[in-house]
């Protein structure tokens, strides 16, 4: 259960890179513009700044997730241990991120029910993450 959780928790984190790359990077380009409802020049220019921002905010969730897969997979901080030992510091970091990613979907799901869709998407796998990473320290 734990690879699995690892799987999904590294997943989600390149999800939301590639959130931040949209956002914070490709804001004005017609196929961004239209994954995210954007519909003229002026809107684009007008919500630019906002999007750079929460671009990174995705980009950090996204570290933090990398770096406790990381330490998980490293068998924690200073451990002499072999790799998957168990790693308090690499599943905090790992629940933190895809906890904040879990919330944040829900937070847009109950916001806006027309982003269902973006809801699921970006929910998903931190979901999967967090119960195969409870059920994997059982």
């Amino acid at each position: 259960m734990l690879i699995v959780s690892l799987v999904a928790a590294s997943l989600a984190a390149l999800l939301h890179v590639y959130i931040f790359v949209m956002e914070s990077l490709l804001w004005p380009t017609p196929r961004v513009r239209a994954t995210f409802g954007i519909t003229s020049d002026v809107q684009a220019e007008h919500t630019k700044g906002l999007a750079f921002n929460q671009g990174f905010y995705n980009l950090f969730l996204a570290v933090v997730t990398i770096v406790g897969v990381g330490l998980i997979v490293a068998g924690g901080v200073g451990g002499a241990g072999s790799a998957f030992e168990a790693s308090p510091s690499g599943n905090a970091l790992v629940v933190v991120g895809t906890g904040s990613m879990l919330a944040a979907a829900l937070v847009l799901l109950l916001s806006d029910r027309t982003k269902t869709r973006a809801a699921l998407t970006q929910g998903v796998l931190p979901l999967v993450a967090l119960v195969t990473l409870l059920v994997s320290s059982y």
